[in-house]
This record gives structure tokens, C-alpha cells and sequence, in this order.
């Protein structure tokens, strides 16, 4: 490969593969678009319950940034007390058949990849024991 076929990947703020990387990589972004894929609408409380180990900060946090890029939408209902529900906007639901792919890859493969983590562990044991 020529160093010309890295310029591509030169300007990160250019990069989309970088930007959207960024957003979907996190450690709660794809869980929260793929279970709002398969269930639809749902308030926060549901969505905290559902997802389990999630602090609600962090909930709040991943569901702004998410709304921010327009991946999710999130409607606010003048009652009391406030309801508020999030639901995947078009585009949000335009990225579900990508997830849905790496989904299910990790499901295929993931006995592998651990089992290659054990490995690497015990090579990696035995090179810092020597």
C-alpha cells in the first residue's frame, strides 16, 4: 500500500467510518439501537430496566448523544408526571441491518475469540514467567 492510500484516513473529522465508529463504538450505543430496533417505542425507566447494569447518567448520556446525531428520537409528553419516550428515527433504523450483521457474527464466533483469549493468555503467561 502507498502512502497515498493513507491520506484517506488522515482527517479524523472527515472520516465518516471514524465518526460513526465513534458513536456506535462506545459500550452502550448498538445495545440500546438494537433493543429500540426490536421493541420500539420505550420510556426511559423501561429501556434502564431492560439494559440492567446501566447507570441512569450514562443512559441519559448515551441517548443525548444518540438523539444528537439523529439516530434516536425522543418525544416529550406535557403530563404529570412528564412522560418521555425514545424511539429509532429512520436513519437510526437505516443502521439496524449493519448491527444486525455484527450481531450475529459476534454470536457465531465469540466461543472462538474466547478460546483465542485464553490462548493468548497462557503464551503470554508463560513468556513473563520465563
Amino acid at each position: 500500500m502507498t502512502e497515498g492510500n493513507f491520506k484517506k484516513f488522515e482527517f479524523y473529522d472527515d472520516c465518516p467510518v471514524r465518526n460513526v465508529l465513534d458513536r456506535v463504538g462506545d459500550k452502550w450505543s448498538i445495545l440500546i439501537i438494537s433493543i429500540l430496533g426490536e421493541c420500539g417505542t420505550m420510556r426511559f425507566n423501561q429501556l434502564h430496566q431492560l439494559i440492567g447494569n446501566i447507570s441512569q447518567k450514562m443512559l441519559t448520556v448515551t441517548l443525548r448523544a444518540l438523539e444528537a446525531d439523529g439516530l434516536v428520537s425522543r418525544t416529550m409528553y406535557p403530563e404529570i408526571p412528564p412522560r418521555v419516550e425514545y424511539c429509532l428515527t429512520p436513519l437510526g433504523e437505516s443502521l439496524l441491518p449493519a448491527l444486525e450483521g455484527l450481531t450475529r457474527w459476534a454470536a457465531e464466533n465469540m466461543p472462538a475469540v474466547l478460546a483465542s483469549r485464553q490462548d493468548y493468555k497462557g503464551r503470554t503467561a508463560r513468556v513473563h514467567a520465563s
